[in-house]
């Protein structure tokens, strides 16, 4: 979220439209009524098999550069800050707020890594949808589980994403959601020919990089209460005072959370299950490195926009800054093997599906 961004009455608009389901949900049927009676209303038929693109992962891993990424292509659309608070109508909110769209300037996230938002940066907000129709499977009051949408979810997810590819005169619709690595399977069911797009990092400095998020994060939601409550009704639990853990079959951690070691068993457990479950269901994931991508954008990008069937070109003026190390702390040695042993076979995986798409160029 942007840091200061919010008045009161912003606030309370936001508690009143988010904190509810019954009333996003109604909202949510609402907004789909109405599409159906535009001319040029898109069937959520029409758009099931299309090459959407998925970008999820652990968080720090890169995500919202590869987001932005293909933003800039022109050819996605996707939720931005501008579809807030209401993410789940967003063409019944266009009508409500009419000519009154917020300018605003750029600032910097909350997470003060340099990334600059404003109302009309895309934006992980579709896991509200999630958070309304299964929230009840998934989350816990200390942990998030994998997860599995029924039929009737599946479809109402279709028409959700149709919906805002009809208001946004779009063909394909683009997501950073980092909690879809829960329901890997699910969004493949709702899109077969989606590309999905996992990012990883070196597991020492992505469990630093964690661990530092964590900390500025208490120290924030100990400050401003309205923080917290806005990345509870998102679903936003990766770090900070609401933390709660992605539980995929693994065991939970005994350790403090102020224990770097601690987030890098939360590196080993999302990314050993993401690939365990990709090797069970044959789901195809296209795997990027965040390291290689910040010493090569060109080439990687390339090989990405190839598998997503993307102009290869990076936008002019992109520049991608690899985060400052992390000074290196004393870690358990089997973990550290654990954790690297899985980085070799991402590595593997990123070699086969990215460099191996350029040696094919």
């Amino acid at each position: 979220m942007p840091k200061n961004n919010y008045s009161f009455m912003d606030r309370l608009l936001h508690y009143v439209a988010l904190n509810f389901s019954s009333m996003l949900e109604m909202a949510f049927m609402m907004d789909q009524m109405l599409l159906t009676f535009k001319p040029e209303h898109e069937d959520a038929d029409n758009v099931q098999n299309r090459k959407h693109v998925f970008i999820s992962g652990l968080a720090r891993a890169g995500t919202t550069a590869l987001m932005r990424l293909f933003y800039e292509t022109g050819e996605f659309c996707s939720l931005t800050y501008r579809d807030m608070p209401f993410p789940l109508s967003p063409n019944l909110w266009r009508k409500c707020r009419g000519g009154g769209d917020r300018e605003g300037r750029m600032n910097e996230r909350a997470h003060a890594d340099g990334m600059m938002v404003d109302f009309d940066s895309p934006e992980a907000l579709e896991e509200v949808f999630w958070r309304v129709f299964c929230g009840d499977q998934y989350i816990l009051p200390d942990r998030l589980t994998a997860m599995a949408a029924g039929k009737s979810e599946i479809e109402k997810f279709r028409k959700y994403i149709a919906g805002l590819l009809q208001i946004n005169d779009s063909e394909r619709y683009l997501s950073k959601n980092n909690n879809n690595i829960i329901r890997l399977s699910s969004i493949r069911k709702a899109f077969p020919n989606s590309v999905m797009i996992i990012p990883f990092r070196d597991p020492i400095q992505h469990s630093l990089s964690l661990h530092n998020q964590h900390r500025r994060f208490v120290a924030l939601h100990r400050e401003d209460k309205f923080s917290k409550k806005y990345m509870k009704w998102l679903v936003h639990h990766e770090f900070g005072s609401d933390h709660r853990f992605f539980d995929l079959h693994s065991t939970a951690s005994t350790k403090s959370l102020d224990d770097p070691e601690y987030w890098l068993e939360q590196w080993i457990n999302v990314y050993g299950y993401i690939l365990n479950h990709a090797q069970e269901t044959n789901l195809e994931l296209c795997f990027v490195g965040y390291e290689e991508l910040c010493d090569d954008p060109e080439m990687v990008w390339k090989a990405v926009a190839h598998c997503a069937t993307v102009r290869e070109q990076l936008p002019a003026g992109f520049v991608l800054s690899k985060a400052p190390a992390h000074e290196k702390c004393d870690l358990d040695a089997n973990i550290l093997k654990q954790a690297y042993h899985i980085h070799g076979k991402l590595k593997d995986r990123f070699d086969a599906t990215v460099l191996g798409n350029n040696r094919r160029l």
